[in-house]
């Protein structure tokens, strides 16, 4: 009998699947510790990133949606 995978809950809590197929996330590195980093820098961190291409499947097998 074929194993279940278990759901990744940390990834699950930090990905979420967009329209298109692929996974949003927040980026990581701004929550404290900022101060040395230049403006430039904390404003780019705003910004979210996204996993593309055959990485997503991996990711999706972990949150359990595939």
């Amino acid at each position: 009998m074929a194993k279940k995978n278990k759901t990744n809950k940390s990834v699950k809590k930090r990905m979420k699947a967009t329209g298109s197929g692929n996974l949003a996330h927040a980026t990581p590195g701004k929550r404290h510790l900022n101060a040395h980093m230049t403006a430039k820098r904390r404003r780019q961190l705003r910004r979210g990133g996204v996993v593309t291409g055959a990485t997503v499947k991996k990711y999706l097998i972990a949150m359990g949606e595939y």
